[in-house]
């Protein structure tokens, strides 16, 4: 059983990030199961979802400490839901900082060291992405989601073509190509942040 936890905010493709995910396994004979959990989704706020495959899934849960994989968009969203990712699990978080409404309005504070808390949490198990830099090389900046599902693909069973033509079918027709490319581009991303 593979038990993957995608974290975001509002606006970053972590429901179409899943789908494809879901897809991707179906279409590779899996079980699958999945839950999804808006936050303020339109505002920002935190947006979860929780995938899991393998020869028979009976719940779309996670429990907390069994997530194979966190795979975060933002970089506080990672160490919000870090207690899901298991102690040999893998970390893949994206270098994107989203302020969100709460801090903006000046109700909270972002913290000044999150790179080092995720160091610190995620040691020797941690993918650091640079999503729009590669989302931008994609041509297309709405696909760091995509981006980092292609480094996901990397440590998952699912062929290739099955990936390529589940993100061909789910993008958005006119951002397909950009998709594809985003997807290649995040699966160039070496196991730990170094580019292969």
């Amino acid at each position: 059983m593979t038990n993957v936890v995608l974290t975001g905010v509002g606006g970053q493709g972590i429901v179409l990030a899943s789908t494809m995910l879901v897809e991707a396994a179906f279409e590779a004979g899996y079980d699958v199961k999945a839950n999804e959990v808006h936050g303020m989704a339109q505002r920002g706020g935190s947006v979860v979802a929780q995938v899991r495959f393998g020869e028979k899934v009976f719940s779309p849960l996670v429990p907390l400490g069994q997530a194979d994989f966190l795979v975060a968009l933002e970089e506080v969203e990672a160490l919000r839901y870090a207690g899901y990712l298991r102690i040999d699990g893998v970390a893949i978080v994206n270098l994107r900082r989203v302020v969100p409404v709460t801090v903006s309005a000046g109700d909270a504070r972002y913290p000044e060291d999150v790179d080092k808390r995720l160091r610190t949490r995620f040691e020797g198990r941690l993918v650091l992405v640079e999503g729009e830099r590669l989302a931008r090389e994609a041509g297309n900046v709405r696909t760091e989601n995509v981006v980092l599902l292609g480094v996901l693909s990397r440590f998952l069973e699912i062929p290739l073509q099955l990936w390529e033509g589940v993100i061909a079918h789910l993008a958005p027709k006119r951002a397909v190509e950009a998709n594809l490319r985003a997807f290649s581009l995040g699966r160039r991303v070496g196991y730990f942040g170094v580019p292969n």
